[in-house]
C-alpha cells in the first residue's frame, strides 16, 4: 500500500509537473513538497484539501484509504444510544391486549436492539 507522499508524488508526476511547480501554485517551497513526498515530513491538513482540490481526487484516495480516486463511497449508520428509559417507554406505548401492538412492539424493540449493535 502506497504512503500519502508516494500518493502525492504518483498525482504531481501524472500531471507532468515538478515539485517546484507544484510548490508555487499551492504556496509552499520545494524542500517542503519534497519532505512530504519522501516520507521526511507530513502534510498539512491545508496542503492535503489543496492537492485532493487541484488533482480532483478524494482525500481517502490520497490518504490511502482507497484505490479509487473518487473516494469510498460510506453509508452513514449512525450508532442509536438506546438505554433502559427507551424500551420501558416503547412499552408504554401500546396495549398489552392488542395482538396488533404486540407485534408492532416486537418489531420496533428489533430496530432498536439492532441499532444499539
Amino acid at each position: 500500500m502506497p504512503t500519502i507522499g508516494e500518493r502525492m508524488r504518483e498525482l504531481r508526476e501524472a500531471a507532468g509537473m515538478t515539485q517546484t511547480d507544484v510548490a508555487k501554485l499551492c504556496k509552499s517551497n520545494q524542500a517542503t513538497i519534497a519532505k512530504v513526498e519522501n516520507g521526511k515530513a507530513q502534510p498539512s491538513v491545508k496542503l492535503l484539501i489543496w492537492w485532493a482540490d487541484y488533482f480532483d481526487v478524494s482525500l481517502d484516495y490520497i490518504c490511502c484509504r482507497t484505490d479509487k480516486p473518487q473516494g469510498a463511497t460510506y453509508k452513514a449508520r449512525p450508532q442509536a444510544k438506546v438505554n433502559n428509559d427507551m424500551k420501558r417507554f416503547i412499552e408504554m406505548c401500546f396495549d398489552p391486549k392488542s395482538p396488533a401492538s404486540k407485534q408492532l412492539k416486537k418489531a420496533l424493540m428489533n430496530v432498536v436492539e439492532e441499532n444499539q449493535e
